[in-house]
């Protein structure tokens, strides 16, 4: 009797001596106050439109509070199955809040579309998009001359493939285009795979990132290496391959294939996959992915966190700001140290940087 009161002691003195532990662990880095991925937005709130049904529904969103007359177009390409836009409402308001149009094409029904549906399906949404903001009153109007895409996932090869045929579809060219966790492209052992376009008509002066996360298990590195790779027409000082890294020294930044996403239930618009709730699918995707890190779900996936601001966010800001007015390029491309810097641990310890590579 004696040796189990003393075996439950024990316990409880370990299991406090865990939890102090983890309350004491240095805090994530905050969201800058300036610059690309910072909190510094020109605009208070944002305008929200639906449009379409079926596999070409889109959904359109303009800045206001102050309403610009004109403004950037960016094309957010969401991952297989994220058809709602609550998946990544944060990063959409953060894009739209900083002057930016922003349309999510939904580009596939439920899980039945084809992937080779998903491309096409995405050039009409964007093609009715642009034609509706042009055309319609009320609209900010949209600058085309300064046009970006960035998508996640499946996402991202759809991206790379707007990108390489913008010019033969009547899109706008791509001033910037970020491809994130891309996955996973045409294969005879992956039933679902997307079709990758001819990525060496990407036009030379685009301002190009592919980026993978170093314990993403779902796509891995292949896809974001071959856009890469295969984008030979763009200049080799226009394009980088980034490695985002997890790191655990505080409360852990874990860089697997749900990372980019970041709930916003603001930018819930209902819809469904497959008759599930978004953000119900997000949090049993995840467990399912990454079994071995659920407790972390809320850290890495849902919530935003580091790996946003200094990483995701940073970077596509950054590379519009250089494509659209010649300013923050250090902040996007190079293998500069702005570039790879992910902010302080609140100790004052450095969160790992990004790993990039450059074109030869």
């Amino acid at each position: 009797m004696k040796k189990h009161f003393i075996l439950i002691a024990l316990l409880l003195i370990s299991l406090v001596s865990s939890l102090s532990l983890a309350q004491n662990r240095a805090k994530q880095p905050k969201q800058p106050t300036s610059g690309p991925g910072s909190s510094s937005l020109t605009h208070t709130t944002t305008t929200k439109n639906h449009y379409g049904s079926g596999a070409t529904e889109y959904f359109l969103y303009e800045p206001a509070d102050p309403k610009p007359t004109s403004a950037p177009v960016i094309v957010f390409v969401h991952g297989f199955g994220a058809i709602n836009p609550i998946t990544y409402g944060a990063w959409i308001d953060h894009l739209v809040r900083r002057g930016n149009i922003v349309i999510y094409p939904r580009y596939q029904l439920d899980s039945r579309t084809p992937p080779k549906e998903f491309t096409p399906n995405a050039i009409s949404s964007i093609k009715d998009a642009i034609n509706r903001l042009q055309n319609e009153n009320g609209h900010v109007l949209p600058d085309l001359g300064k046009f970006a895409i960035v998508g996640h996932s499946a996402g991202g090869i759809v991206t790379a493939n707007l990108a390489a045929e913008a010019l033969f579809e009547g899109l706008p060219s791509p001033r910037a285009v970020m491809s994130v966790a891309p996955g996973k492209s045409m294969a005879p052992t992956f039933p679902l795979g997307i079709p990758l376009a001819n990525l060496g008509q990407i036009p030379r002066d685009t301002l190009l990132l592919t980026l993978a996360g170093d314990v993403d298990n779902v796509v891995g590195d292949a896809d974001a290496k071959r856009i890469f790779q295969e984008s030979t027409q763009v200049l080799s000082t226009n394009k980088n391959f980034i490695i985002v890294q997890s790191d655990n020294h505080g409360q852990p930044l874990i860089a697997d294939h749900g990372a980019p996403s970041a709930i916003d239930k603001q930018y819930d618009s209902g819809e469904k996959f497959n008759g599930q709730a978004q953000e119900q699918q997000a949090n049993n995707s995840h467990n399912q992915m990454n079994n071995n890190n659920s407790n972390n779900l809320k850290k890495s996936t849902i919530n935003v966190n580091g790996l946003d601001f200094y990483g995701y966010w940073k970077l596509f800001d950054g590379l519009c700001d250089a494509a659209f007015f010649g300013t923050n390029r250090d902040y996007a491309l190079g293998n500069t140290e702005l570039q790879r810097y992910m902010g302080q641990w609140s100790d004052g310890v450095a969160v790992k940087q990004l790993i990039v590579t450059t074109a030869q």
